[in-house]
């Protein structure tokens, strides 16, 4: 089966390089293709965040793992399925980010907290419900906290 995907914006931002760390104060702008009309994101600014996904383009196919592998490449950590991680060497090079929205600029979306670089393709935006979010406590192992500690 052939899935095919077009984007549905870009990212604009001043980050260059997927750096694992500090991406919680990186203001994106989010750039609608031509092809969508400004009335697709009609409301959105009544949302505080959105939920972004985008293709890891740069990311080279050697990069890809689709078994196990230590987060990050590091040893000290366990051996995790690529499912049982967020690294972005995934099978089909998918990213997930729920971001603060900031503001709308005619067809640019202003955000908060995008961890992608400039020029990353944006595959889909969706508004965050609460209720969309988990109703239950949420729960991971320990190596994630050390992972995470400054990643935003």
């Amino acid at each position: 089966m052939e899935i095919i995907l077009k984007p549905v914006a870009f990212v604009r931002n001043a980050r260059t390089t997927p750096d694992d760390d500090n991406w919680g104060t990186v203001l994106s702008e989010i750039v609608l293709m031509d092809d969508f009309p400004s009335e697709s994101i009609l409301g959105i600014e009544a949302f505080s965040h959105l939920e972004i996904l985008f293709y890891f383009n740069s990311l080279p196919d050697s990069k890809i793992v689709s078994g196990a592998r230590h987060p990050r490449d590091n040893p000290q950590w366990p051996l995790t399925g690529i499912f049982a991680q967020r690294g972005a060497g995934r099978p089909n090079k998918l990213g997930a980010t729920i971001v603060e929205f900031v503001e709308l600029k005619e067809r640019i979306l202003v955000v908060k907290g995008l961890d992608a670089i400039h020029g990353t393709p944006v595959l889909d935006i969706k508004p965050v419900f609460r209720e969309f979010l988990p109703r239950k406590e949420i729960y991971q192992p320990s190596w994630t906290k050390e992972l995470m500690r400054n990643y935003w």
